[in-house]
């Protein structure tokens, strides 16, 4: 029933499959790609024909990873996979960027790459077997593709190069790379990497290369197998004459406008140019005014182009190794945590920086599971940065593609969470743009990070490269125009610090190319780099060490694995009363690491000293800041530490007598006291009256110390103490025996469950007269107030 075609080879150590013939048939080329039990299915399928009145290349390619692919369920209310996150469409562009420069031109006929992950095993990345997928769909469906492609990951890890390495080999070594070749050249290089030098980025790229043949030879056998029919392309017309005309009418005029240096005079110049070139050929067919139009923009290339190549001439008189002139500016903005305003030419970026807490991270929802990123950089183009009218909202694949570049560039040089424990996200809105705007966000989030106190490793700059490329002939151009990207053979945009190479992005809209070449750009872009660092010090050479006073402050505290659960707290309770009370925020982790934060110092220092008292320890001799919280007869029960409450006897409140506790403490009073004592239960006995009220500092004692009696002087004939005095003696206040009964006093009748298991006590002068009865507020365990605190007295609140 299936004609099904199947090719294997061993990459990288695992067997990559390709096969077709057995899903999607319909469509003009389907391939299911296997490496491991990763599985990629890629189906391409191209329009018959060209919409009337278009004249451009209509490719779109999507990459889409389903959740069951990983056993996994999509989160939200839909259950279903959506909108593309962000990895989806940077996989997009990934696949995108080298086919596109592969297809003919003239070619319009609208063409869809689908890529859609059916299965993924943890270990084998999808996105470069989407790649080859793609490649290898394009080549048999019959579409006149000028491929195929390889595509190779690339590791570095003590010296040595991996090929597609897993993603915890990624994390623990220097190097993501991605490179898409043809046999012949490379195509497209995208990467990460740990301030690695120029030579070890080039050998990467070569080692990648030699795989990507690999995969070019695997997807020739796949096509000798299956490839379908070639398609027919109509005979281009000879439109030498249409040129020689355009030249004669129109040449001067586009050589004097990219004489001029002004971005918005040379294109009102040229716009004029393109109005003068439609005119004449305003009685032309529909088809031959397109084409009228390309010839136009292909002489601007051979204008630009010829003058570059002859005597190193650019559109805005730089030589080929010149960086435009830059300016930079931080603390652009007075409420941001941290800004800068950096403009170099005519491209400008404003970018601010704002710290964060953990709960401030991106949740991202993908094949592996739910993840936390705590560095956040956006990117947003509006078009009044290039003088037109067009859409403003959503970031589109663009300004995705061009964060996350920004994005490479300065991950690599930031603090670990340890080191700096915030949540950063950086904000680039370019205001200006002519060439290399992406590259500019890159100098100016570093220095708007230094700005917000962020200790980067090293300042990171970018440069974008360009190339012409005639025949063997070739220059590479330093700091790239807009019109030089879109004339040119290249982009090339390299970034890092004085240390080595951070990202490195290339992009080729030729057929590929050499080592040679690239060589030349990267050592061109190390002297750029190096400029524009030096510039970016002349703003700011170092990171800030304070913080805005507008940015949160976070502090952390280790503690015991085992205070965890109080600090939380019975359903939370103890950790929401610490934020309700101080402000500031407080996250504890599962290995006891608290971080608090506010932008308050006072919360934070009020919240850390209440999470110490209930971890640490009270010490006698100590002396604690404290809060009265409940006044009884006999003293007062200060909380102090936070969590922690002992007992300031009425004697130890004042050297003087007290008569009253009311008369001289207060409900809510913020005291200073000491620990005198702490009894094998845990409760603690407290003093204010040896400690200066207003000064914290301790006060020698001298009142007289009490003579110790000898157990069971004044006792007259008082037994043995019994179960039902709930273990505690019941002291006289006048000394004397309190009569007979067995040590009791006279009168006393048997206890009764009514009492708490306790007669009326009896005043304890010799003459064992009956005491008043205790005041209600007085609880049953509480004897009348001695002159002095026993330790049985003190104790925790409940």
């Amino acid at each position: 029933m299936f004609d099904t075609k199947t090719v294997t080879t061993q990459w990288g150590g695992k067997t990559l499959t390709l096969e077709t013939g057995r899903v999607a048939r319909q469509a003009d080329g389907a391939v299911m790609a296997t490496l491991g039990e990763t599985v990629v299915l890629c189906a391409v399928t191209a329009a018959k024909s060209v919409k009337e009145g278009q004249d451009f290349f209509p490719l779109t390619v999507h990459y889409q990873e389903k959740y069951s692919a990983a056993g996994r369920i999509p989160g939200g209310f839909f259950k279903r996979e959506r909108g593309a996150t962000e990895k989806e469409t940077l996989t997009s562009r990934l696949i995108d960027r080298p086919i596109r420069p592969l297809f003919p031109e003239g070619f319009y006929n609208e063409i869809n790459v689908i890529c859609q992950v059916l299965s993924y095993d943890g270990e084998n990345e999808p996105d470069m077997l989407a790649m080859v997928a793609a490649s290898a769909a394009l080549t048999i469906s019959g579409v006149p593709f000028m491929g195929p492609i390889g595509a190779a990951r690339v590791g570095y890890i003590d010296g040595e190069y991996i090929l597609n390495p897993t993603v915890e080999q990624i994390k623990a070594g220097e190097l993501d790379l991605v490179v898409a070749a043809t046999g012949d050249a490379v195509m497209m290089v995208e990467s990460e990497a740990k301030e690695l030098s120029e030579e070890v980025m080039l050998g990467a790229v070569q080692f990648a290369h030699k795989a990507c043949r690999e995969v070019c030879n695997l997807v020739i056998d796949l096509a000798e197998q299956a490839a379908k029919d070639p398609w027919e392309m109509p005979a281009q017309s000879d439109l030498t004459a249409a040129k020689d005309k355009l030249r004669k009418l129109v040449g001067a005029d586009i050589a004097a406008a990219y004489k001029v240096t002004d971005k918005s005079k040379r294109s009102t110049m040229l716009y004029e140019v393109r109005a003068k070139a439609r005119e004449a050929f305003a009685d032309a067919a529909p088809q031959d005014q397109m084409a009228a139009g390309k010839l136009v923009k292909k002489l601007e290339g051979e204008i630009v182009r010829g003058a570059i190549l002859k005597d190193g001439t650019r559109i805005d008189g730089r030589t080929t190794t010149q960086i435009r002139p830059i300016e930079a500016m931080v603390h652009f903005l007075p409420r941001a945590h941290g800004s800068a305003l950096f403009t170099r030419g005519e491209t400008q970026a404003i970018c601010t920086t704002t710290l964060g807490t953990k709960d401030a991270e991106q949740m991202i929802d993908g094949l592996t599971g739910l993840s936390y990123e705590n560095f956040m950089l956006h990117y947003n183009f509006p078009p009044y940065s290039v003088g037109e009218v067009g859409r403003f909202g959503a970031p589109g694949r663009r300004e995705v593609g061009h964060g996350k570049l920004a994005w490479r560039a300065l991950h690599p040089v930031l603090p670990s969470k340890d080191e700096f424990p915030y949540t950063i996200r950086v904000l680039s809105d370019i205001t200006e743009s002519n060439g290399s705007s992406s590259m500019a966000t890159v100098c100016g989030g570093s220095l708007s990070m230094m700005d917000a106190g962020v200790p980067l490793k090293r300042p990171v700059s970018g440069i974008a490269m360009g190339l012409i490329l005639e025949g063997k002939d070739f220059a590479v151009l330093s700091d790239i125009l807009g019109d030089e990207d879109h004339l040119g053979d290249m982009d090339f945009k390299v970034a890092g610090t004085e240390a080595g190479i951070t990202t490195m992005q290339m992009d080729i809209k030729i057929a590929g190319i050499t080592d040679e070449i690239m060589r030349v750009a990267l050592a061109q872009a190390k002297e750029g780099r190096a400029h524009i660092l030096g510039e970016m010090n002349k703003a700011l050479d170092s990171t800030r060490t304070e913080l805005s006073a507008h940015a949160p402050r976070i502090e952390t505290l280790q503690i015991d694995k085992s205070k965890i659960r109080e600090v939380i707290g019975t359903g939370g309770k103890v950790i929401r009363e610490i934020v309700a009370q101080t402000g500031a925020k407080v996250d504890i982790d599962d290995e006891g690491l608290i971080k608090i934060s506010s932008s308050d110092t006072a919360q934070i220092e009020a919240a850390i000293k209440w999470i110490k008292g209930i971890v640490e320890e009270a010490e006698v001799g100590k002396i604690y800041d404290g809060k009265v919280v409940n006044l009884v007869d006999f003293g007062a029960f200060v909380n102090f530490m936070g969590g922690k409450d002992g007992l300031v006897h009425v004697s130890e409140i004042k050297n003087e007598r007290v008569e009253k506790v009311s008369d001289a403490l207060s409900e809510g009073q913020e005291v200073k006291v000491k620990v005198l004592e702490i009894d094998p239960r845990g409760k603690v006995r407290l003093s204010m009256r040896v400690v200066d009220q207003e000064t914290g500092a301790e006060i020698e004692d001298t009142r007289p110390a009490r003579e110790e009696r000898p157990r069971g002087e004044g006792r007259g004939d008082r037994g043995p103490r019994r179960d039902g005095d709930g273990g505690r003696p019941l002291r006289s206040e006048g000394g004397g025996g309190r009569g007979d009964g067995g040590g009791r006093g006279e009168g006393r009748g048997p206890r009764r469950d009514g009492d708490g298991g306790r007669g009326p006590r009896r005043d304890g002068g010799s003459g064992g007269a009956e005491r008043a009865p205790r005041s209600e507020k007085q609880s049953d365990d509480d004897g009348p107030a001695p002159e002095f605190a026993p330790a049985f007295l003190t104790g925790d609140r409940d």
